[in-house]
């Protein structure tokens, strides 16, 4: 039991980013912009020493299990979350969030509950609702179907830009908690969990869960992680030299997007406890290699610093109420081996 199995593609997926690659290149970028595609976010130039950052996510099929609990307004949060958690790796504060429904037939209670959260988030994450749109589309999605997209915008100092160009071998990867799945690999968990493996109702308890149900479980909303990475970068005690947001992909793919050629992200996946609800997934006969290749693990959002700076970046998060894991260290690529 596989992602791919499941119908999602993590290796085409990036073969597609390749190509996005391959034909801006061969086009040249008709604009200047800085940073790389594929990266988490886009930068563009603005002058004054500034530029804009931008970047685009949706919630993907944890919609699926939305619509069959009747819950929505996470959903709004997972929205908002998705985008600026990509837009806080580089440094960037938010500035505005759109929002673009699509949907067979335009359900005004169901909306509702989703533009609640999407509101709570922003504010949250310090940015504004500037707009959206909303895309009634019958013969394109069934009458009660729809997707969710989301568009975020902040603002960079050119001067602190966190591309991760001064990682260097030995430094130190430390992350904060996850409240579960967030929002990736839900095609999985659904066959896992719900269409083969276990098949578990939504409102079942299963036992490793403590009590809770499967749906609250998998509807906890995405941690949005701005005010997080604010701090950070705001510690004059501390140098962050890198941040990742750990969506599909797992940890090592998205923290080696940061990290330059010639090494790769070591992690220690018994440093931490894992949330009860991987092990449920696993037990449904998901493989260890998967299970990291896909989620999260608990592992929600990632700094990267200098081993000088450890101490200095756990006190700054624990400032603001977090409860940040050291799980791995920068190696050389054939150490990884």
């Amino acid at each position: 039991m596989d992602y791919r199995s499941a119908g999602v593609d993590i290796e085409e997926g990036d073969a597609w980013v390749q190509i996005v690659k391959r034909s801006i290149e061969r086009r040249g970028r008709a604009l200047p912009s800085a940073g790389a595609i594929g990266g988490f976010s886009g930068l563009f130039p603005i002058g004054g020493g500034r530029s804009l950052a931008a970047c685009c996510d949706g919630v993907g099929t944890k919609l699926a299990i939305g619509e069959a609990t009747g819950m929505f307004r996470g959903l709004g949060q997972d929205l908002v979350a998705m985008s600026v958690n990509d837009l806080a790796t580089c440094g960037a504060s938010p500035l505005f969030f759109l929002d673009y429904i699509a949907c067979g037939r335009l359900d005004v209670r169901k909306m509702e509950s989703v533009l609640e959260g999407i509101l709570d988030a922003c504010e949250e994450s310090g940015c504004a609702l500037l707009g959206g749109e909303t895309a009634e589309m019958p013969g394109i999605y069934p009458p009660g179907g729809f997707d969710l997209a989301g568009f975020a915008v902040g603002l960079a100092d050119d001067g602190k830009i966190v591309d991760g160009s001064g990682i260097n071998e030995g430094d130190v990867i430390i992350a904060l908690p996850s409240s579960g799945v967030h929002s990736n690999g839900f095609s999985l968990v659904r066959r896992a969990l719900l269409d083969d493996g276990l098949k578990l109702p939504l409102g079942s308890k299963p036992e490793p869960l403590g009590g809770a149900t499967l749906a609250e479980t998998l509807m906890k909303p995405t941690r949005l992680y701005v005010r997080q990475a604010r701090a950070a970068m705001d510690s004059t005690e501390v140098k962050v030299k890198g941040m990742a947001n750990i969506t599909g992909g797992g940890l090592e793919a998205n923290i080696n997007r940061v990290i330059p050629d010639g090494l790769v992200s070591r992690i220690d996946y018994e440093s931490w406890e894992r949330p009860a609800i991987f092990r449920l997934i696993e037990s449904a006969g998901v493989e260890e290699a998967e299970m990291r290749k896909v989620f999260n693990l608990g592992a929600g959002y990632v700094f990267i610093v200098s081993r000088d700076d450890e101490r200095r970046l756990f006190d700054a998060l624990e400032a603001v109420g977090e409860s940040p894991m050291a799980i791995g260290t920068v190696v050389r690529a054939r150490a990884s081996k």
